[in-house]
């Protein structure tokens, strides 16, 4: 099923423009981000095709089914409970069906950990883009040699080194485990390469280090040390590293860069705006899209302000989001029980006027 199946089959219930647009924070760089709402017809809903969710090429139009729109609801999700309390500037479609589903129905004390929980992911993920552009992974990737030591008496040093100033070579290396310890070799060494060693490691790729046949006699020229785990961690970085590299938004990217701070201000302002919007769903009981403090967090995402004001304005908020959380009148979750009778009304009614 596709966007426009949706809509020629007029399973469309609900289209609004959302994102900065309905925050009342888009500037003359903004993209336009597109949600709705349908539902699927009574032998597809049934049956073993069940669609949930439908988004274009460049996920700048999503569309959710009724049933997963709802159940996220209940659940108190920030992207779909601001979806249901859009502006009416921005609203491009609504059945009347629609209008059964009240926000009221379904903001709840759960808001508290859903809003405030994932502006913490978000500082999380500040965190690490900052961490990744002020410590960047060289392309070169390290070998397994590179991890390596050779032992000698209290001290230890790269056994690349160790080779080199002996006018050894790796490949004519033999290793044997030391037994009872865990990354500890005996080193042997062949000059004349007749012994058949397999050398320290395989090749370039190697992820770990050989081990060779030693015969009977031959005496260990060092101990060597092989740090697997410190391997295994590089490994992990440089991947996460170089995959962050390919996927990252260039245009954000270049931002950041360009103002300095070396954190990713966009979501910064983002974790602001939900942060205050959480406070205000458990001290009004009400859901307001559109920000009334839009210099304030277009401020925020110029990169002007310093990261760790931001992180000490964060941990204000959560603190008060707490107490309100302790004193607010909503209700501890939805009435999942009223909400689910709702929506099988809701679907009778689109299942007995709907028309192949």
């Amino acid at each position: 099923m596709t966007i426009n199946d949706i809509k020629n089959r007029k399973l469309l219930l609900f289209e609004c423009i959302s994102g900065s647009k309905a925050y009342g924070l888009d500037t003359e760089k903004s993209d336009i981000d597109v949600k709705g709402v349908f539902y699927l017809p009574a032998e597809q809903f049934y049956g073993l095709n069940y669609v949930a969710q439908v988004s274009d090429q460049t996920n700048d139009t999503t569309y959710y089914e009724l049933g997963r729109f709802v159940e996220l609801l209940v659940k108190n999700n920030p992207n779909i409970l601001e979806i249901l309390a859009t502006p009416d500037d921005c609203i491009l479609f609504r059945h009347p069906l629609m209008e059964r589903l009240n926000i009221d129905m379904f903001l709840s004390k759960l808001c508290k950990d859903t809003f405030a929980g994932y502006a913490i992911a978000q500082i999380r993920r500040a965190r690490g883009l900052k961490k990744k552009i002020v410590n960047p992974v060289a392309q070169e990737r390290k070998l397994t040699l590179d991890f390596c030591y050779a032992i000698q008496g209290y001290s230890s040093f790269s056994i690349s080194k160790w080779l080199e100033q002996n006018d050894f070579v790796q490949e004519r290396c033999g290793l044997a485990a030391v037994p009872h310890t865990k990354g500890l070799y005996a080193l042997f060494y062949d000059a004349d390469a007749t012994l058949g060693y397999r050398g320290i490691i395989s090749g370039e790729t190697a992820n770990d280090v050989s081990l060779s046949s030693i015969p009977k006699g031959e005496k260990e020229l060092i101990n060597m040390f092989f740090n697997k785990d410190g391997y295994s961690a590089y490994c992990r970085e440089y991947r996460e590293y170089w995959e962050w590299v390919e996927k990252r938004n260039k245009e954000r990217y270049l931002n950041t860069m360009q103002h300095g701070k070396n954190y990713d201000a966009k979501n910064m302002m983002h974790t602001i705006r939900l942060l205050q919007v959480a406070l205000e769903i458990l001290t009004t009981g009400q859901l307001n899209v559109k920000r009334p403090n839009r210099e304030e967090l277009l401020y925020i995402k110029t990169g002007a302000a310093q990261y760790d004001d931001l992180l000490e304005q964060a941990n204000a908020l959560i603190e008060r989001i707490e107490t309100a959380h302790t004193s607010s009148s909503l209700p501890e979750r939805p009435d999942e029980k009223e909400i689910e009778k709702i929506l099988v009304e809701m679907r009778k009614e689109l299942f007995s006027s709907f028309v192949n």
